[in-house]
């Protein structure tokens, strides 16, 4: 038999298979959207309002020595997935404080806020059933973890205009079997509440469930910052379900679920990341449990932010920027194209100031902006020249 000559002959490949990388590397830089890391030291000089420590906790001394402890005890990793050695006594014990707080019959602990969000839409989707598949009704401005469910959801899918419960209505009436409408609580980019009780309400006349993605009202919006589903009154409700994170005003990592008992046990059994993804980091969970003490301890810290928030819109409105009015800690200033926007954050740290920055394709709009946080730990000095900053260092109109 002839051997063949090209049998031990590494093939050379006819084209490079990542040349379009290239391309489409060149294509967002020449449009100003190349997106690079720049890790911050641990002792930054700046006045941070680009991160999300709206309570101002993650450095707080009984939130980091809780962190420790766990670490100490139960190690630097969970080792493995909830259902199998990734659930520890901190875990079960931090379910129980998060639906206490929140006014929910029960949690379920994740990973992170976006593994809770991909959990909870895929699996209240659900198979399709003798109904046919269910139908998620999704408002188009909802964070990208959100989105990202309903695509990998089995499920129909309706794209509402933003905080509009009439379109929400109409998608519903336009189905006869099972539905869930999904909303964020807080929009992330402008930092403007959703319409929830009149949500409720589109849902309740069509038998749909309602999920809620309450990351950036936790710990700033309800009483004592249970939340903006708290706030509602829709917390605890049959037809309600919640999702958090716990690396915003909890200064921790992580995400949660938060439901009526029935959900959470469906979850446990069918949802993916749940199922195959390593438990949240007993450090983490420390860390969290540590920040619930304090929030409960001082809910003054849930006002401060909102003041602060407001002070600061009410700051830039004054120099005569447009800005959306915060209903929680995020101000969202408009800037005019994506490379005014990257300047302007630039030169905003170069005064002293970190500042987010928002461009397409983060923004659905394609309007860039400076997207501010409040913190509780700010000072009024601390606010008054934050404030003065980003107006000085403003482009030219």
């Amino acid at each position: 038999m002839a051997q063949d000559p090209t049998r031990d002959t590494p093939r050379v490949p006819l084209r490079d298979p990542f040349a379009w990388i290239d391309a489409h590397h060149e294509r967002r830089l020449a449009a100003g959207l190349v997106r690079t890391l720049r890790p911050r030291p641990a002792d930054s000089p700046l006045t941070d309002l680009a991160g999300n420590d709206y309570l101002g906790l993650t450095r707080h001394p009984e939130v980091t020595e809780a962190a420790a402890e766990a670490a100490r005890r139960w190690g630097a990793g969970a080792t493995g997935s909830r259902l199998v050695t990734g659930s520890t006594a901190l875990h079960a014990r931090l379910e129980e404080e998060l639906a206490a707080f929140c006014g929910f019959e029960a949690a379920l602990v994740f990973s992170s806020g976006y593994a809770a969000n991909l959990a909870a839409v895929t699996a209240l989707a659900g198979p399709g059933g003798a109904g046919g598949p269910a139908l998620l009704v999704s408002d188009e401005g909802n964070h990208a973890s959100l989105i990202d469910g309903c695509r990998l959801a089995r499920a129909e899918k309706a794209i509402v205009p933003h905080t509009d419960p009439d379109a929400v209505r109409k998608a519903l009436a336009a189905h006869s079997g099972r539905a869930l409408a999904v909303t964020d609580s807080v929009f992330s980019v402008d930092g403007d509440a959703a319409p929830l009780p009149a949500l409720a309400g589109a849902c309740r006349e069509h038998g749909a469930a309602l999920l809620v993605d309450d990351a950036h009202g936790l710990g700033v919006l309800g009483e004592g910052g249970r939340g903006a589903v708290h706030a509602a009154g829709l917390a605890g409700a049959p037809d309600v379900v919640a999702t958090v994170t716990l690396s915003k005003a909890l200064g921790s990592q992580g995400g949660a679920v938060l439901g009526p008992e029935r959900v959470i046990r469906h979850l446990v059994s069918n949802a993916r990341t749940f199922i195959f993804d390593t438990g949240l980091a007993p450090a983490a969970a420390g860390a969290a449990l540590a920040a619930l003490t304090v929030l409960r301890r001082e809910p003054q810290r849930a006002r401060r932010v909102r003041d602060i928030a407001a002070e600061l819109h009410r700051r830039v409105v004054a120099a005569g920027f447009a800005a959306v009015r915060p209903d929680a800690a995020v101000v969202s200033v408009r800037a005019p194209s994506p490379e005014a926007a990257v300047q302007w954050a630039a030169d905003c740290r170069e005064a002293g100031i970190a500042v987010g920055c928002f461009r397409p394709p983060s923004v659905p709009d394609g309007v860039s902006r400076l997207r501010l946080t409040a913190r509780a730990d700010l000072s009024d000095r601390q606010v008054t020249a934050a404030a003065d900053a980003i107006v000085r260092t403003a482009p030219a109109a």
